[in-house]
């Protein structure tokens, strides 16, 4: 029986990924050698899967798409578990990394993703929902991307603030009747 060609063929379906990928930035870098100027691609790539696991990649090449796949594999070495208090970070954090400053704190459920540039899609691939956050220092894309990771890396897991959720057990209806309730005896007062 021949092969159904065009709409007819059906695909088999795709795994889904463990990871999303997120392309932060695409740079063209020059390197100047003898012969004149070597042209490649910079991609700077973050992963994570929103679960706490989160990283960050720096791939070159001379087309953009092998730097792209240079960059995947490289987060996927370098990932981070960033601890978490519900959904979002467990306390406050300032660092300075080269000449980004960034200032991260936890906000109230329903706040949202305050932070704006690379910081958001790191936090976004993070999977933490709930974030105030500025950015101080310069706006380098690359050097703000790798603060954030180093500062979500230094982030520390406060025991107390680990609430497990309320277990809710189901009633299951039982054949027993439930007793019924003893009156409780007044107590008469001492007459004097």
């Amino acid at each position: 029986m021949p092969k159904p060609h065009g709409k007819n063929r059906r695909r088999a379906p795709r795994e889904p990924k463990e990871f999303e990928e997120e392309v932060i930035q695409i740079d063209r870098v020059t390197r100047v050698v003898k012969g004149g100027r070597r042209l490649r691609f910079r991609a700077t790539v973050v992963v994570g899967n929103k679960k706490g696991k989160v990283g960050l990649g720096v791939g070159k090449s001379t087309e953009v798409q092998g730097a792209i796949q240079k960059a995947i594999s490289q987060a996927k070495k370098s990932l981070i578990t960033v601890p978490m208090a519900g959904q979002t970070i467990p306390h406050r954090i300032k660092l300075k990394y080269k000449s980004a400053h960034l200032l991260l704190m936890p906000a109230c459920p329903g706040t949202g993703i305050i932070a704006g540039g690379p910081l958001r899609k790191i936090l976004e691939l993070s999977g933490v929902e709930d974030v105030l956050s500025k950015s101080l220092g310069n706006n380098n894309k690359l050097t703000n991307s790798q603060a954030a990771i180093r500062a979500l890396g230094q982030l520390q897991e406060i025991p107390w603030l680990k609430k497990a959720a309320p277990k809710t057990q189901e009633k299951k209806p039982s054949d027993k009747k439930p007793a019924p309730k003893k009156a409780a005896a007044k107590k008469e007062s001492p007459k004097k």
